[in-house]
């Protein structure tokens, strides 16, 4: 509930009076002070009829500028309650959520003022670039925490919900000025670390594993840009904390947007290209997710009809349409993208999986694909292909990068470059599980004749893990 204090002049009081009537609310008068001719209306109202209860007051004459406070309130009895909830508050009607009012008020906190908003977004840049040329995934969730995109990203589909085509530019502009600012810090990072040689220019940024992870579209990303979204919409029209939901917004956003700057630095296009093409897709993703979200809670968005019945020709419609324009060609863009290089990588995983099934690789233990981001050859002819693998033989598989690059080759149609890694183990089994042949959990076994040895009768060693040597076999494109 909210509590409306406002003072109401010896004039407007029979006005004030016969419009709280007529809207069938419960107010009170009680006198001021003395020094002024009037009284202090209380009028206890449902959360998220406040705003509107005012439009009324004011439609009936009292002035805008006069004294009035709004309150929370712990507890209230108000005989009608239900009734004026169902009349004066929109929102999900029938179901849970908060109001149109509350959800534009919790989506205008989510966002500091501009200085402070740009400020945040360098700063979360710069922390996502030291975390992914590190390779460490603490110092990423750190740039997440402090990461101010939640508001702006999650007050655009508010703003579609509740028509309000105000909160929906300012969110879009605020997003696409956060993001440009964000990449910048990025850049001017990474240019700083390389040039004064705390990072080596000569990195090779690609084989970071961090950076690989959020240069790449896949189907796992874009997972969770469709949770964040749902996540911050969900936060937004409940109870729950949005700033926890803007961690996983932030976690969709600023790795990608720090990628794009790395690879800026070192000359990467295609790490600038991945790390665009990603950060564009989890955003249009997180404001899509998030506007269905609130329709599916029951809000219902009258901004097709207003546009329809408001429209005119005037230079605020046609940015309005310029903005609508761009975005539709970003989603467009963002999705052909994504959707060509998930099925590249798709193709490449069966052709992968298709050549480890040879008997000649029986022995092999797939550990990994990472695929270099599929840009249609408009930076490059070729797309790397980096497969990872263990083994515990002593074969040297020598023809296994040659095989999968031709594998590859004939079902993407593409050059492909494929460089192989092996992962050297020895294994050991554990004391009581293999040693005479025999299950450790499979009972039945126990009746199979024993076929004893001279080594029998020796102890047997406990497992040892020995270090991992990485050997790297490439196959370059014919």
């Amino acid at each position: 509930m909210r509590l409306i204090r406002v003072f109401v002049p010896d004039e407007d009081r029979e006005a004030v009076r016969t419009a709280l009537s007529e809207m069938e609310i419960e107010f009170l008068f009680s006198e001021a002070d003395g020094r002024r001719d009037g009284s202090v209306a209380e009028i206890p109202v449902p959360a998220g009829a406040a705003d509107t209860v005012l439009e009324h007051l004011y439609d009936a004459g009292l002035n805008e500028e006069t004294y009035t406070v709004v309150t929370d309130v712990d507890r209230a009895s108000v005989p009608n309650a239900e009734e004026i909830t169902d009349r004066y508050v929109e929102g999900p009607k029938g179901q849970r959520g908060a109001s149109h009012a509350e959800i534009r008020e919790r989506a205008a906190d989510l966002t500091p003022d501009t200085a402070t908003y740009l400020a945040f977004a360098v700063a979360s840049a710069i922390v996502a670039v030291g975390g992914l040329l590190l390779d460490s995934a603490i110092v990423i969730v750190g740039a997440m925490v402090i990461a101010p995109f939640a508001g702006s990203t999650l007050s655009a589909s508010a703003g579609a919900v509740i028509s309000d085509r105000e909160m929906v530019v300012d969110s879009a502009t605020s997003q696409v000025t956060g993001l440009v600012v964000a990449y910048v810090g990025a850049v001017v990072m990474s240019v700083f670390l390389q040039q004064t040689g705390f990072v080596q220019p000569t990195l090779s940024v690609g084989r970071v594993g961090q950076v690989g992870a959020f240069a790449t579209p896949n189907l796992l990303t874009l997972v969770i840009a469709i949770a964040a979204g749902f996540a911050g919409a969900l936060a937004l029209a409940t109870d729950l904390p949005v700033s926890l939901a803007g961690v996983a917004v932030a976690a969709a956003i600023v790795p990608a947007a720090a990628a794009a700057g790395i690879g800026t630095a070192w000359g990467e296009p295609l790490i600038v290209a991945g790390g665009a093409v990603l950060l564009l897709m989890n955003i249009v993703f997180i404001n899509l997710t998030a506007y269905l979200t609130l329709i599916a809670l029951g809000y219902r968005s009258s901004v097709i009809r207003n546009v329809r019945e408001n429209a005119t020709v005037s230079l605020r419609t046609g940015a309005y349409a310029v903005i609508v324009l761009l975005f539709l060609i970003v989603v467009a863009v963002t999705a052909l993208g994504t959707y060509q290089h998930l099925v590249f990588e798709q193709q490449v995983n069966d052709e992968v999986q298709n050549v480890l099934d040879d008997p000649e690789y029986n022995s092999l233990e797939l550990a990994g694909v990472q695929t270099e981001y599929n840009d249609a050859s408009v930076f490059s002819d070729e797309v790397s292909v980096t497969v990872t693998v263990g083994r515990s033989s002593g074969l040297e598989h020598e023809g296994l990068a040659a095989d999968l690059r031709t594998e590859i080759d004939a079902q993407t149609s593409r050059s492909v470059h494929v460089d192989v890694r092996f992962v050297d183990y020895q294994r050991a089994v554990a004391a009581g599980d293999a040693a005479d042949g025999r299950s450790a959990w499979w009972h039945v076994d126990e009746w199979l004749p024993r076929v004893t040895s001279p080594l029998s009768a020796q102890p047997m060693p406990q497992a040892v893990t020995l270090p991992t040597d990485l050997v790297e076999e490439r196959a370059d494109s014919a």
